[in-house]
């Protein structure tokens, strides 16, 4: 064979090699992509659009006040005994028996003594006796001239006494004042709270909350909203189990859920976890809690 021949036939089988590890390489890779592009859609977690109580807030501070309270000055030597006192009183009860004449309970509450001990602002010859009716608590508080508009009486309020911030009470707008006031631009409010077990105490502060403006609007977890410049965006999810990108308007937050003013409807269903593993327009796996 002549050499020319030889270096011909070298070429060829070294192109063909080439060319079958190419190939091969090839056939190799479209295997594995179809296999994997087969994996199942992931499992998301949604929820359905529905209706929610929303409402605007106002915070404040007041003290607890009774709803009625009453003092009795007693001289000491006016004491027939030792005095003893009760700890609760109905209306007509005794509350201390004296030379002449009988002190009896106005109201039911809850009886004590001005001050720490038997003390009467420095006299020695006295005894200032507090009868408290705690069934209802009272407090006012100062809102801010902006809020005007916006306070009724009823509207409903929360309250937290600052000795037990794990319990909240609820109560509403007992009063509003006519004018605003011009030192401290602020309207006085009353606020009433039932008092059934006598657990908040005269005198303490409490952290009040005034719901206004209540509506009923759609609502959706703010877990599930995706926020991109001054838009606001979620997944919404077809019959088809296919995630579409969704802009919409929402309102307030409130416990964890957003107002949706437009852009869903009721009964849609959204992405409310994991959307990092969501891609636009891709199907999912629904998982409803």
């Amino acid at each position: 064979m002549k050499r020319s021949t030889k270096i011909s036939t070298v070429i060829i089988t070294f192109f063909l090699i080439i060319i079958i590890v190419v190939v091969g390489r090839a056939m190799i890779g479209n295997h594995f992509k179809k296999k994997f592009s087969k994996r199942p859609p992931p499992g998301i977690i949604v929820k359905e659009v529905v209706y929610q109580n929303f409402s605007e807030n106002i915070e404040s501070f007041g003290t607890a006040i009774s709803k009625r309270t009453e003092s009795f000055r007693i001289k000491k030597d006016n004491l027939i005994s030792e005095l003893t006192l009760k700890d609760y009183v109905k209306k007509g009860d005794l509350i201390v028996n004296l030379k002449d004449r009988n002190i009896l309970a106005p109201f039911n509450g809850v009886l004590g003594y001005r001050g720490i001990t038997e003390d009467i602002l420095g006299s020695d010859s006295s005894i200032i006796i507090t009868l408290d009716d705690n069934s209802i608590i009272y407090s006012d508080l100062k809102i801010p001239e902006t809020f005007a508009t916006f306070i009724k009486k009823d509207l409903p309020i929360k309250a937290i006494f600052s000795g037990n911030k794990n319990k909240t009470y609820s109560g509403k707008v007992y009063a509003v004042s006519s004018r605003i006031s011009a030192e401290t631009r602020s309207l006085l409010t009353r606020v009433m709270i039932k008092n059934e077990n006598s657990e908040l105490i005269p005198g303490s502060l409490l952290e009040v909350v005034i719901n206004y403006n209540e509506r009923n609007s759609l609502a959706i977890p703010d877990t599930g909203m995706m926020v991109e410049g001054n838009k606001t965006y979620v997944y919404k999810v077809s019959k088809d189990n296919i995630a579409n990108k969704t802009e919409i308007k929402i309102g307030i937050r409130d416990g964890g859920f957003i107002e949706v003013i437009t852009g869903l409807n009721e009964g849609d269903n959204i992405v409310a976890e994991g959307l990092k593993k969501v891609r636009p327009k891709g199907k999912i796996k629904p998982i409803k809690k």
